[in-house]
């Protein structure tokens, strides 16, 4: 903020404030009473706090509403309308902020976005339910524009806090969800293929980073029981679309890295939890002890591995050759449930009857906005995993494990994985959405600024600017 904000739009603020709260008092003392006007109220004067610190505030915040609202913890409903507000709020702010930025600047994968929600907007015409595919587009908007604004500001010129920040946010995730889990045996995500979601596409790949990056032993040690704790709660999901996912990223970081004995005894060690999961934690329709059974199959072996999906993937295939050009409309699909029947959805979450599980992200979008829609979409995908390529060859070239391109490689490769067995990519109600799209935006500035120097290349084993930055030291090979 500028000293003429200071110096003008503060005291214009509160001014505004005092004249309604006598309003207020003098006109319409009713709503003093209401708990619900008040909490909005109190809610709004947060929102402003955390506007008022955009770069350091709002990002952290957006994350835990839309956490929060993806669970089954108290208030996860007053949270599933707030985090609209929070988004097109976060949206339009960085949207203004970032303008006024001189480094400012768009690309094509921003075109490309951009190029998405007009697809979404003409799928809504052809609509059965129009309303609430035009809804779901402009939330679509709201993400993209953030993350082609606001989120890069909260990344520009703070690479190391932020990551950091994002670092002990994931350490923080890991604990609570082990002791909802172990210690409380309350499944806080409901769904345990949203625990295998969350710990596959995020928690893995970050925690496998943050230990990597610790030159004490002390916080080595910490952040390595934590990647443990993450690929416990993973594996005591069951849920496979993680497992590869969080397998796919480990992969690729360690070999880019050529941490080549990491790769062996970290597979090792996963193997160890995987029988030390199904001996403590079975899966009912699987057979006792074998971790095939529970894994692979989830105990249903003489009907295959992806048996769990085919009959939604056979529905996909027949609402995509039913409506072929312009879909079912963005975020809705034809279902077999009777139409007449009350929305049990309410206003700010899709109802029964406009939605139902597709089983693939790529399914899901095709049959959203049909063939001649789908083209920005996939070109948006397709993008993305270049992004994933030229990190991966990046890390490989350069082996500067410090660089926060390594965290985000991981996150999206793993998140391409998960979104082929999951379809979440284009649900942006979803948490896991907003975190992948915001990470795929940041790539972005953060792959030209890691370009190696001819300097730094010269020297052999010398210190990158990423460095110098988080103040830490390459881990011994």
């Amino acid at each position: 903020m500028n000293n003429r904000f200071y110096k003008i739009g503060l005291p214009v603020a509160l001014l505004a404030c005092v004249a309604f709260g006598l309003y207020l008092a003098l006109f319409r003392p009713g709503y003093v009473n209401r708990v619900d006007f008040l909490a909005a109220v109190i809610f709004l004067q947060v929102l402003v706090a955390v506007l008022w610190k955009f770069e350091q505030r709002f990002f952290p915040f957006l994350m835990l509403i839309f956490l929060w609202a993806g669970s089954v913890l108290p208030l996860s409903g007053v949270w599933t309308s707030a985090r609209w507000v929070v988004l097109g709020a976060g949206a339009v702010s960085g949207c203004i902020l970032y303008l006024k930025n001189r480094h400012h600047s768009l690309g094509a994968f921003h075109l490309v976005a951009g190029f998405c929600v007009f697809a979404g907007l003409v799928s809504a015409m052809a609509s059965s339910d129009p309303t609430v595919a035009l809804l779901k587009t402009s939330s679509l908007f709201l993400l993209f524009l953030y993350g082609a604004s606001g989120a890069r500001l909260a990344v520009m010129g703070r690479e190391a806090k932020f990551f950091s920040g994002l670092l002990f946010g994931c350490e923080l995730l890991v604990y609570a969800c082990a002791l909802s889990y172990f210690v409380l045996r309350f499944q806080c995500f409901g769904n345990p293929n949203s625990l295998g979601a969350i710990m596959g596409v995020f928690g893995v790949p970050m925690m496998l980073w943050g230990m990597l990056i610790s030159d004490k032993v002390q916080i080595r040690r910490r952040r390595m029981f934590t990647l443990l704790l993450a690929v416990v709660l993973l594996l005591s999901s069951y849920a496979r679309a993680g497992i590869v996912g969080a397998a796919v990223a480990f992969v690729l970081v360690c070999a880019g890295l050529r941490q080549y004995r990491l790769l062996i005894k970290g597979f090792a060690f996963a193997l160890l939890c995987a029988v030390a999961v199904v001996t403590l934690v079975p899966l009912e329709t699987a057979e006792p002890g074998s971790v095939v059974s529970a894994f692979l199959y989830k105990g249903k072996g003489e009907a295959g591995v992806l048996e769990s999906r085919r009959s939604v993937w056979d529905q996909t295939f027949a609402s995509i050759q039913e409506h072929p050009w312009f879909g079912t409309g963005f975020g809705t699909s034809a279902t077999d449930y009777d139409q007449n029947q009350v929305d049990s959805g309410g206003r700010f979450q899709s109802a029964a009857s406009s939605t139902r599980e597709h089983g693939n992200s790529y399914l899901a979008i095709s049959e959203w906005v049909g063939l001649l829609g789908v083209l920005p979409f996939f070109t948006l995908v397709l993008l993305t995993a270049r992004n994933v390529a030229r990190g991966a060859a990046w890390i490989r070239r350069t082996g500067d494990v410090t660089s926060p391109v390594v965290p985000l490689t991981g996150i999206l490769a793993a998140g391409l994985i998960h979104a082929g067995f999951e379809d979440w990519l284009f649900a942006v109600g979803y948490y896991l959405c907003v975190f992948f799209w915001i990470s795929a935006f940041l790539i972005i500035d953060l792959l030209p600024a890691t370009a190696p120097a001819p300097e730094v290349l010269s020297v052999a084993g010398g210190p990158t600017p990423w460095s110098d930055r988080f103040g830490v030291i390459h881990p011994g090979r």
